[in-house]
């Protein structure tokens, strides 16, 4: 087995959720984190009341592991933008943190008590100044037939998730500033040593490892996780930080970012 460094020390796998508001306790959201040399297991929250992760518990959890921690590759299955036609739509630049702080402004879903439906439904924020349509796709979801992050309601839907986990990749950014890389963002080849962060669809892998128990939500986790730890143990990490796409497809999903393992 080839012994020589893995870019990273750590993976966590996170499968999300984007049910209920920032403080519930979600079933949904999993998180798994593996090492170079230990597989993948699942990540309990802090002890308290709450059985399950919360979002905010999340994001406060990682803000502090992804400060203190060594090189941490992070994977998330929500979109990190949206399609372009939205960005001509409400003449936005092709800037993700400028995306990013116009559409918290709008969602501001990361709020005490704020779900994603209060903002559909007109009760909180300003959701209907920055909606999209569900025929829109970024260019990832075509080329592994996702649905649009504008796709609510449906099965296997990442739009709710989207729409709610957005603000906190804003405030991770704000927080941890250049310590923390959001890929493909911040540059498709990420530095030596950095934190990375980057958008990832299970569903690419999930068959290939088994189940072992695992119920869905846990089982994606897992596999984001394992699939990271794999690709770095043998060296293919790199290949995956750099797709092979078009300098067209490129300008592109430097607006619309990227899925880590599409290619």
């Amino acid at each position: 087995m080839d012994q020589s460094p893995t870019l990273f020390k750590r993976y966590l796998g996170i499968d999300y959720s984007g049910a209920q508001n920032p403080a519930s306790s979600l079933t949904g959201l999993r998180v798994y984190s593996a090492t170079p040399t230990q597989p993948p297991i699942e990540i309990h929250p802090p002890p308290s009341r709450r059985k399950y992760w919360t979002r905010h518990g999340l994001a406060h959890w990682l803000a502090v592991e992804l400060a203190s921690e060594p090189a941490t590759l992070v994977g998330i299955d929500h979109a990190f933008s949206f399609p372009l036609r939205y960005f001509e739509k409400y003449s936005l630049p092709s800037h993700w943190p400028t995306f990013l702080h116009d559409f918290h402004a709008h969602w501001p879903t990361d709020a005490q008590n704020i779900t994603v439906d209060c903002i559909r439904n007109g009760l909180h924020g300003n959701g209907a100044q920055r909606t999209g349509n569900a025929r829109w796709r970024r260019l990832a979801e075509e080329r592994c037939r996702a649905k649009s992050a504008f796709h609510f309601d449906v099965q296997g839907s990442v739009a709710k998730s989207t729409h709610a986990g957005l603000p906190w990749l804003r405030f991770l950014r704000l927080l941890l500033g250049t310590q923390l890389h959001f890929w493909p963002f911040d540059g498709w080849n990420p530095p030596h040593g950095s934190s990375v962060v980057a958008e990832v669809y299970p569903a690419l892998w999930n068959r290939h490892f088994p189940k072992e128990g695992r119920n869905s939500h846990q089982h994606d986790a897992y596999t984001v996780a394992r699939w990271m730890q794999e690709k770095d143990s043998k060296h293919h990490l790199i290949n995956h930080f750099l797709p092979r796409l078009t300098p067209t497809e490129r300008t592109i999903a430097e607006t619309e970012g990227w899925i880590l393992g599409l290619d």
